[in-house]
């Protein structure tokens, strides 16, 4: 948030730089998601098993715990955190690459603010696809074994055996069908984390003065990106609810066979409208942790390693932060 460059100017970026977003990414992503394991089993118990179907995330919580034991909320605690560390890396990496090349078409920070909007839209759509086929050739198998992991206790022992076990069962077919659902998924997803979370640092900046800003304590900085997090990771839900229900039902097999386009309109018009939102609650909650979460430990890593701040493009200032 701080503004190390003169106003008007794009930064260089080199491969350290990047190799720093991309770390700092992996990091942030891996450690939020592993640590969001048993908001994630809840809710994904929520979507798939008819037995959590009226409860929400405190009923289901403790519906957990008394059935299976304490230890059954940190299922799936190994695809989640290995999936999440190079697709992380890969969006913020990615996003900081796009939004600067972005910037540089249309002339620079200041001339970027008429454009901002869709410059985030963009750079978070692209971002998130490029990530999708380097990155989630990895993902999408290791969030099919977490599926399988956390609505069949006895499917497997951990994340080998239950890998092992639908290659050897299902093969790639079924490693990879939830590649376009984690598609449908993704992408609203960073829409909404990285473009809602940089609207609400401009709707802020905007309602202090410049003095105020450059002389903001610390505490009121973490406040703001809190804030902002909680917000995108609101937002980040809601738009991806449809394709995670869908994603959910698709790795534990339901559906109808055919094409993917058309299993998945098949369990979209079977759940309805109130069926695709099931769990929302809960993945709200858990999504808010993880997004205001990613971009706290996001710019606390970027700053330890001394990488540099990326391209601002708020209205605010046009500044560099």
């Amino acid at each position: 948030m701080k503004s190390n460059q003169a106003a008007g100017a794009i930064p260089q970026f080199t491969s350290k730089d990047y190799s720093s977003f991309f770390l700092a990414g992996a990091l942030c992503c891996t450690i939020t998601h592993g640590a969001m394991t048993p908001v994630d089993v809840v809710k994904t118990r929520i979507q798939i098993d008819p037995a959590y179907k009226k409860l929400n995330m405190l009923t289901g919580t403790r519906y957990v715990i008394a059935t299976e034991g304490p230890r059954a909320l940190l299922t799936g605690f190994g695809p989640t955190a290995v999936g999440y560390l190079i697709q992380g890396g890969a969006k913020f990496a990615g996003y900081e690459y796009w939004k600067k090349k972005a910037v540089e078409s249309v002339g620079g920070p200041e001339a970027a603010v008429k454009y901002r909007t869709a410059i985030y839209l963009g750079s978070a759509s692209i971002a998130e696809y490029v990530a999708m086929f380097f990155a989630d050739i990895l993902l999408t198998p290791l969030e099919a074994t977490r599926i399988r992991l956390v609505s069949d206790r006895t499917y497997a022992t951990g994340l080998v055996t239950g890998f092992t076990r639908i290659a050897r069962e299902g093969g790639m077919r079924e490693l990879y069908a939830g590649f376009l659902p984690i598609l449908c998924k993704q992408i609203p997803y960073a829409i909404g984390q990285f473009t809602v979370n940089e609207l609400c640092h401009e709707i802020v900046f905007r309602s202090i003065s410049e003095e105020t800003r450059r002389t903001l304590s610390s505490t009121s900085k973490f406040t703001i990106q809190l804030g902002s997090g909680v917000i995108a990771g609101f937002a980040a839900a809601i738009l991806s609810q449809p394709a995670d229900t869908l994603l959910s039902q698709i790795n534990k097999g339901h559906g109808p066979k055919g094409t993917m386009p058309h299993r998945l309109a098949v369990l979209a018009r079977e759940a309805g409208f109130r069926g695709l939102f099931a769990g929302l609650g809960p993945r709200m909650i858990m999504t808010a942790g993880l997004v205001s979460g990613q971009f706290l430990l996001y710019g606390a890593i970027k700053e330890a390693l001394g990488a540099p701040p990326g391209v601002e493009i708020h209205k605010a200032t046009g500044a560099v932060v």
